[in-house]
């Protein structure tokens, strides 16, 4: 790549590290970035350069793990052409940015024909997967059989890490989850029968719109035509990646040639969700030719707070070597605070929390991490008790609430009569319709094409008389709707709904809020195949659990598992239940390998910090169900800060010793009131 002056402009601000990696030729490339190193940024850099030079943007693909990095990523990636004046056509509108599953739903809508794909073919999103193996399992009457059946979750979790782990059924079970071993016969009926249900319903769950993408790319005249696309592939967190994302990025370019991949085995936490830090590390295996190039300047935290996690992630058995260093002077050591229990933990946490903010620390600029959400219960009572602020990360999404679903099943029936899940959500709002109503209206819909008329026959029973109609007219309307006008359906379905969600759900005002919110989303959307297979991949995310109405007061203190904070950064940190069991998890101790992913966790939890970590560790936890009894068991601190780590830490007591005693106030001692009472024996 010839490099120009607007090049040269783009790389202005980079420090040696960051800008030997964004102007990297086309050879495969692996940037190790460290927590707080500028990954984004490197990134950002690195596709404005690529454009910069002359890589046409509708050629570059960047696959991220959710559609805000890649909003973020790109509007980056603008200003820096923009700021180097390159020509508007040049910039980075029309790179190909998203997320793996949102790339693969548009590049399936492409070739569908190529893959022998129905054009109106709708995506499920979790909760409707598994509903949808939920009818599997009844159908099959696996639930019947006087012993204990996995339940629709726990079904789906299965069938998704054998697809994305690429491994076999046996080998899940055995090491994720032991408990089913026995019902792997029934397992494989299930899965065979959820699999042949999806393609009757020309519905793709999200494992497989990555299986589709695969298959495609792996055949050899699809595969070319897709190829020939991209001149250059560049992936976000590719420590986060599973197998079967890791295949599709290496089926992209065989060669390597123009792929980019970015991340930090330090910080790879997601192995529940079937990822594998193994595709960080093997990366230079899988593409011989690969320059590795590693960020350890850090632009976040204190130098002690650096020592302190550079310490904690040394002990990993196997990692890329870097020792993360900054420029920021001073700095305090981490507190390692040892409590007696969890509520003198509660009172700890709360004081600092307060503390902070009277020097000037937001309530926002502050975090309580955790590794299990249930964790920060006591917490979140205390909080609420002294009228404190809070918003809790990891709350449900709007598609995952019940009456967002509700809306959107009239669109998604609309759009695709075959999708059985909607239409028995749908249908079963309306009152006296049952399930076994909703199967057989459902059912004689597929027989006659998916014509909604052949609704208007049936008699429904008394209560349901008057709205049936306006159903049937409803779904009438929206199947012959242009495509094109999303919101006027939308409005159109919330209008129906919206008396329906009154009578079904407590709290209707607030609900009905959220539909209008959901409405008003729908103006940004081409058509209404589009919406519906964008708000299932990447929901908007809901507000949480606030203490009190966010508009009294807009400063609210952090809540959030140690997932749930990766990429985030803040002021304060304090990491709370830094004890064996709960950091490590009593349930990720089976293997080497879950043990180093919870180190890993607790790294990342750890190295949120900017200035100030607390990392809290009760002595004592009571027994479950018996509150704050005589019923309780000692904490070991977590075996990730050993006694080799403590001089790293400043170590406190989260009650304060007692001071000194004063001269006693009695003339008396107790060696006089045991004289007096063994006087009276004599």
């Amino acid at each position: 790549m010839a490099e120009n002056g607007h090049a040269a402009a783009v790389l202005v601000d980079l420090n040696p590290e960051q800008r030997a990696a964004a102007s990297h030729g086309d050879g495969p490339l692996l940037i190790v970035a460290g927590a707080g190193t500028g990954k984004t940024n490197t990134l950002a850099h690195r596709v404005a350069y690529l454009i910069a030079t002359g890589t046409d943007p509708g050629r570059i693909l960047l696959l991220t793990f959710t559609r805000r990095a890649a909003g973020e990523m790109l509007r980056r990636v603008d200003g820096l052409l923009r700021a180097g004046e390159l020509d508007p056509a040049r910039r980075g509108a029309t790179v190909w940015g998203g997320t793996f599953h949102s790339v693969g739903a548009r590049l399936l809508r492409l070739h569908a024909h190529d893959i022998g794909l129905p054009p109106d073919f709708t995506v499920l999103d979790r909760a409707d997967s598994e509903d949808l193996m939920h009818l599997v399992r009844t159908d099959l009457d696996l639930g019947s059989k006087g012993r204990r059946f996995p339940q629709k979750g726990t079904c789906l979790d299965i069938y998704s890490r054998c697809v994305n782990a690429q491994r076999s059924l046996e080998d899940v079970l055995a090491e994720a989850f032991p408990w089913c071993r026995d019902d792997a016969a029934d397992l494989k009926r299930l899965f065979s029968a959820y699999v042949d249900r999806k393609e009757s319903h020309h519905v793709l769950d999200y494992d497989d719109l990555l299986l589709f993408w695969h298959a495609l790319l792996a055949d050899e005249r699809a595969g070319a035509r897709v190829r020939e696309r991209f001149d250059a592939v560049l992936v976000d967190e590719y420590q986060d990646t599973n197998a079967l994302q890791a295949d599709i990025v290496a089926l992209l370019s065989p060669d390597g040639r123009g792929v980019t991949a970015v991340g930090d085995d330090a910080q790879a936490i997601y192995g529940f969700r079937a990822a594998t830090v193994r595709n960080i590390l093997d990366f230079p295996a899988r593409f011989p030719d690969a320059t590795v190039l590693t960020l350890e300047r850090n632009y976040r935290s204190t130098q002690p707070v650096l020592d302190a996690t550079n310490a904690i992630i040394a002990a990993a058995a196997e990692r890329y070597d870097k020792a993360l260093w900054t420029e920021r002077a001073g700095g305090a050591r981490p507190a390692l605070v040892t409590c007696r229990d969890e509520v003198e933990q509660t009172g700890y946490v709360i004081e600092r929390v307060l503390g902070h903010r009277e020097e000037g620390i937001p309530l926002k600029r502050q975090a309580v991490l955790f590794r299990a959400s249930h964790h920060s219960m006591a917490l979140e009572l205390e909080l609420k008790r002294r009228n404190i602020p809070f918003w809790k990360y990891g709350g449900l999404k709007f598609i995952e609430m019940a009456h967002v679903k509700d809306l959107t099943a009239y669109l998604r029936l609309a759009q695709n009569p075959s999708d059985a899940v909607a239409g028995m959500r749908a249908l079963q709002l309306i009152p006296g319709v049952g399930p076994r109503i909703a199967a057989a209206l459902m059912e004689e819909l597929a027989e006659n094409s998916g014509d909604f008329d052949r609704w208007v026959r049936w008699n429904p029973p008394e209560i349901a008389a008057r709205i049936w109609p306006d159903f049937v007219a409803l779904m009438r309307n929206l199947a012959n709707a242009p495509v094109a006008d999303v919101s006027a359906q939308l409005h159109a379905a919330r209008v129906f709904a919206a008396p329906l969600i009154e009578q079904r759900y407590d709290n209707a005002s607030a609900r009905l809020r959220d539909l209008e919110q959901i409405e008003s989303l729908g103006s940004r959307f081409p058509d209404r195949a589009h919406f519906l297979a964008d708000l299932a991949l990447d929901a908007p995310s809901w507000t949480g659990d606030l203490a009190g109405p966010p508009t009294l007061d807009e400063d609210y203190l952090i809540l959030s598992t140690m997932h749930s904070a990766k990429g985030l950064e803040w002021d304060a940190v304090y990491v709370i239940h830094a004890a064996d069991g709960n950091v490590p998890s009593d349930l990720a101790c089976g293997s080497a390998e879950e043990i180093e992913e919870e180190r890993r966790l607790f790294y990342v939890a750890c190295s949120r910090a900017k200035d100030h970590l607390y990392v809290c560790h009760p002595l004592r936890y009571y027994a479950a169900g018996r509150g704050f009894s005589d019923s309780y068991g000692y904490a070991q601190r977590t075996r990730f800060v050993p006694d080799t780590l403590l001089p790293l830490f400043a170590e406190t007591q989260a009650r304060p010793e007692p001071e000194a005693a004063e001269e006693p106030l009695a003339a008396i001692t107790t060696a006089d009131v045991r004289a007096r009472v063994k006087a009276m024996w004599e």
